[in-house]
């Protein structure tokens, strides 16, 4: 009987230890990044933000964040992705196109909540039905701000006849871009010049040869190359006396005359925001994708005096 009592007891210990463990599960976020660069790392903080401010925090031990930066390496993305999965996360964050494209090859399950991505149908996510993934979530951009983008060239340079951009053919992304870009210069009378990049160890060489084409104004496309050796891109322009017009606006902070697009870091912070509400609803229904909502006109003061231009008041000062 004693024996029996006993038994019943650590039964009854083990399932209340086991309820209390399930209890307090800390959730598990996977964090995908393609690449280690300032611009992009925006949208992580923003993202880990929006986390936080939803009671979602690593110091508070709510979340526990699985981090992997593939380097700018696609095998190493693969890898990187399928270590987050093993971890059996709870969601995962896909920072940049091709992070969101791997993601969504390798699970069907984890919710995937994308951000710094084009629409689903830009970046081949969808089925011959026009349908995307049921686990993909987050915020996307449509590219459509790529012809403000290339109207503040004119406002900005009404005399500006060559427009010339590097980019990664490879990247859906890039190359959606570009058409965007590439049309609306020809609406507006302006030639566009580009010249293919495969990676940031070809960026300075292949610059200076877009540069010796005499170009007015040089533009910085949402490309993960131009992303890692903007720095090098912008030395080169100055050295030739051309600016830089682009659609991001952490590469106005690194240095670029002037942007109109996403704000990186409120890009992941909706996404953040998105995640944490999926969260807190117990995970019972995955939001769908939706569109970026704050976009800005911002010019870097610093640049601007340099080129000797004064930008009107539609252009906000980027402050870091």
């Amino acid at each position: 009987m004693r024996k029996k009592l006993v038994s019943i007891l650590s039964i009854c210990i083990l399932t209340l230890v086991s309820c209390n463990n399930q209890d307090n599960k800390i959730t598990k976020v996977g964090f995908l990044d393609f690449i280690q660069d300032p611009t992009i790392d925006l949208a992580k903080q923003g993202f880990y933000q929006a986390m936080s401010d939803n009671g979602y925090s690593e110091e508070k031990k709510t979340v526990a964040y699985i981090y992997s930066n593939a380097q700018g390496d696609i095998p190493t993305l693969n890898q990187a992705c399928d270590r987050i999965l093993s971890e059996d996360v709870d969601l995962i964050a896909t920072n940049v196109t091709l992070s969101t494209i791997t993601a969504s090859k390798r699970t069907s399950k984890t919710p995937i909540f994308m951000m710094v991505s084009p629409r689903p149908d830009l970046a081949g996510l969808v089925d011959r039905s026009n349908k995307y993934p049921e686990n993909l979530s987050g915020v996307f951009e449509t590219l459509d701000y790529l012809d403000s983008a290339a109207i503040i060239i004119k406002q900005l340079f009404p005399n500006a006849k060559k427009v010339g951009t590097v980019f990664n053919q490879a990247e859906p992304q890039s190359q959606a871009a570009y058409n965007v870009l590439f049309k609306k210069c020809q609406e507006l009378g302006m030639e566009m010049i580009s010249l293919p990049v495969n990676n940031s160890a070809e960026t300075q060489l292949v610059t200076e040869a877009l540069l010796l084409k005499e170009i007015d104004v040089f533009f910085a496309l949402p490309d993960n190359v131009i992303f890692a050796s903007f720095e090098t891109i912008d030395k080169s322009c100055r050295k030739k006396g051309v600016p830089i017009i682009t659609s991001e606006a952490g590469l106005v902070g690194r240095g670029a005359l002037a942007s109109y697009g996403a704000d990186f870091y409120q890009w992941g912070y909706q996404s953040g925001q998105m995640a944490a509400q999926y969260l807190k609803a117990e995970k019972k229904s995955l939001p769908v994708p939706v569109i970026v909502r704050t976009r800005q006109k911002l010019y870097n003061p610093q640049t601007a005096a340099a080129f000797g231009i004064n930008p009107d008041s539609t252009f906000i000062p980027f402050k870091p």
